[in-house]
């Protein structure tokens, strides 16, 4: 079912995996932050540019020309470069976005990549005309998936990430596992589905990783009839019942 608070996403496993969509005001409350930053960045710029020009104009008359181009180059690297860089080395998170626990991700559900990264950035400049993000905001309350154009174009979309608590296994004492037996129960689709998911999780975000292992998981329990295993996790859960499963039939892994 469509939800516009919602991006769900099918993966080729026919797992639903849902994100919460970020909504106008934790973009803005990010972006401010993010601003914030670079100010703070630009004084310190400024700052060290007034403590070494002057000793370097001692040494050639061409100081200024180069102070002038070092700094405009610092600024843009500063203005243009700090959101795409960030989302790259950063997984598709900003400081602010950090803070605001908020995260880039491209329409398929995967990590955002450089290409991606860039390319929403470079249109930042048109989301922002004609003056505090007034194009980017009308455009997010016009898509679906609130959207600004960088988004758009580059097939991103800003989600939030769930609190570290919701994200962490239940490590409390709990009845024995009922994985041995039901193990023994799982069909080799059934097991194809849990080896492709074990193969390719660390190419996974993180959080992607945690909703496929813990969506696969309970899928398995809830038709096996198994209680909830509280000293493991859903990954240690499905490689249990592939362990104990290649087992029964004598294979390797």
């Amino acid at each position: 079912m469509y939800s516009p608070d919602k991006l769900t996403i099918e993966t080729p496993e026919q797992i639903p995996l849902e994100f919460p969509l970020a909504g106008i005001g934790s973009r803005f409350l990010a972006i401010a932050l993010d601003t914030l930053i670079q100010a703070l960045g630009f004084l310190l710029i400024v700052f060290i540019a007034e403590i070494l020009l002057p000793t370097a104009a001692r040494f050639t008359s061409r100081a200024w020309t180069w102070a002038a181009a070092i700094f405009f180059l610092c600024v843009f690297i500063l203005y243009s470069g700090y959101y795409a860089l960030f989302e790259i080395f950063w997984n598709g998170q900003t400081p602010g976005k950090r803070l605001v626990r908020l995260r880039v991700i491209s329409d398929s559900g995967r990590p955002i990549t450089v290409y991606e990264a860039v390319v929403r950035n470079l249109l930042r400049i048109i989301d922002q005309l004609p003056g505090l993000y007034v194009v980017g905001i009308i455009s997010v309350f016009l898509t679906a998936r609130n959207k600004r154009l960088g988004d758009i174009v580059a097939g991103t979309v800003v989600v939030h990430e769930k609190a570290v608590q919701d994200s962490q296994p239940d490590f409390a004492a709990a009845a024995p596992s009922t994985a041995p037996s039901a193990g023994l129960q799982i069909t080799a689709e059934e097991l194809e589905l849990i080896e492709r998911f074990l193969q390719r999780r660390y190419d996974l975000s993180p959080e992607v990783r945690r909703q496929s292992a813990e969506q696969i998981a309970a899928r398995l329990r809830a038709r096996l009839g198994a209680a909830q295993d509280g000293a493991a996790s859903p990954e240690d859960y499905l490689e249990s019942l592939a362990r104990q499963k290649r087992d029964s039939a004598g294979l390797g892994r």
